[in-house]
């Protein structure tokens, strides 16, 4: 990878320039220089991997943003193969916890359905929503049936509207909190059903075996995304912070302007989150609707943490290392533990909201804090710690996916991939199938790097 300035590159010396170094725009970079193509690829922070990004925690590599592949994530899978990685289970034997109103319960599956969880309640709006799910179209949610009706009110509303019970609301707090980084009420319910239907549905999201959850690549997945800028050496540019984006339809040719320099190329692939969009400087400006997406499509914001111990002593007690919280610092946990021997390692969700404000001192203690009530006095105990929080990132902030309000999804979704002359978008958000996933951006760095290609080849006469 190269940190050098950028020297101005004319379209003669380069085909396509792709700014950010996650898995789109490496996938796009990968794919067009195997066919030949002359590729740059932008990133602004100074490492590649985009909200892939690795940690340690007692000499394990943690996955301090993205961390799952499921068996139906194919695209991934494929490159991590190619690149050398594999992958490792998620940990998932014993029984898993639940808290709620001050009740602690033992639970398997995907979802508590016991203790002070009303089980029937659950189950009648699961079907309801499930039933929406299926009709919603992946690629083009905003052309659904019922797609204003749907998009016009937040999830949270349409539990109202089904009188959902105190613990089945507790239950989708934790769900919006996980997939969209916010509460039910923030987020349009077209949205989460697209976003569940991309996911292949909300058992397939939840679940651990044969889920969403199976399995993690071995050593963090930002080694994919390094290995891969290591074959791309020197088209890899970080420290690169895209300013402006000027395209000059009379010669064919968009300039990026950056921190570093210029470059010049017939076509660019914007792997940029929406929301992030407005933080370039667009000459022609973006459509209308180009411009509300980038203003709606704002990032949801979760953070993590992550526990170590000598070992993971909760296996002794019959425990998975899974928990779901109804109120707190954290919400959810995992058992990511390199094995029996140690160190236990336990990651958790924490709410931005009772978090991020603090020291990392009063992060780390708020956090063991709630693994003791839930542990026991081991929890106490910790050999190390470490944290990342997404909504307070220096150069993108927030995560997981975006948090949309009701109308943004019909008003602004067209204009998620909707190429802008002569610059074309890629990256997680703008997947239809595995939307939000490290597959969905994996996805659209192929797609976006195909529709090049044929344009380049058209031009060209290939």
């Amino acid at each position: 990878m190269a940190t050098a300035s950028i020297t101005h590159l004319d379209r003669d010396d380069l085909d396509v320039i792709i700014i950010g170094a996650g898995f789109a725009g490496l996938t796009a970079a990968t794919r067009l220089s195997e066919q030949g193509r002359s590729v740059l690829v932008l990133e602004g922070r100074d490492h590649v991997g985009g909200r892939s990004y690795s940690g340690e925690v007692a000499g394990v590599t943690v996955d301090l943003g993205a961390t799952w592949v499921a068996e139906r994530h194919e695209a991934v899978l494929d490159l991590a193969r190619s690149v050398g990685c594999t992958t490792t289970p998620q940990y998932h034997h014993g029984d898993n916890l639940l808290t709620m109103h001050g009740e602690r319960v033992v639970w398997s599956g995907a979802m508590p359905l016991s203790g002070p969880v009303d089980a029937e309640d659950v189950a009648r709006v699961l079907e309801e929503f499930s039933t929406l799910v299926e009709t919603i179209d992946v690629d083009a949610a905003w052309d659904s049936p019922r797609a204003r009706e749907l998009d016009a009110i937040s999830f949270g509303a349409w539990l109202d509207t089904l009188e959902a019970g105190v613990s089945t609301r507790a239950l989708m707090a934790v769900v919006a909190r996980v997939q969209w980084g916010c509460s039910p009420g923030d987020v349009s319910l077209l949205h989460a059903l697209r976003y569940v239907r991309a996911g292949g549905g909300l058992e397939h999201m939840l679940a651990v075996e044969g889920g969403q959850q199976q399995d993690r690549i071995a050593g963090g997945s930002q080694q994919i995304a390094t290995r891969l800028a290591e074959r791309l050496g020197e088209r890899v540019v970080l420290g690169a912070v895209v300013e402006a984006i000027v395209q000059d339809e009379e010669r064919g040719t968009v300039t990026v302007r950056t921190s570093l320099g210029d470059a010049t190329a017939p076509y660019v692939i914007s792997t940029t989150a929406p929301a992030h969009r407005i933080d370039i400087d667009f000459q022609p400006d973006l459509p209308p609707q180009g411009q509300g997406l980038a203003r709606t499509w704002t990032m949801g914001s979760l953070s993590k943490a992550f526990v170590a111990y000598d070992r993971p002593f909760w296996r002794k007690d019959g425990l998975s290392g899974e928990s779901i919280i109804d109120g707190g610092t954290f919400f959810i946990t995992f058992d990511v533990s390199p094995s029996d021997d140690g160190p236990g390692v336990l990651m958790t969700f924490c709410d931005d909201r009772l978090y991020d404000a603090f020291t990392p001192e009063d992060r780390r203690d708020r956090v063991v804090r709630q693994l003791v009530e839930l542990y026991g006095a081991q929890a106490a105990q910790p050999v190390d710690y470490v944290d990342h929080c997404w909504g307070t990132d220096s150069f993108a902030p927030g995560g997981p996916n975006p948090s949309i309000a009701p109308f943004a999804m019909t008003s602004y979704g067209p204009a998620l991939a909707e190429p802008h002359g002569r610059i074309h978008w890629a990256g997680s958000e703008t997947a239809g199938a595995w939307a939000g996933t490290l597959n969905g951006a994996v996805l659209t760095g192929r797609r976006a790097a195909d529709a090049i290609s044929e344009l380049l080849g058209a031009t060209t006469g290939v």
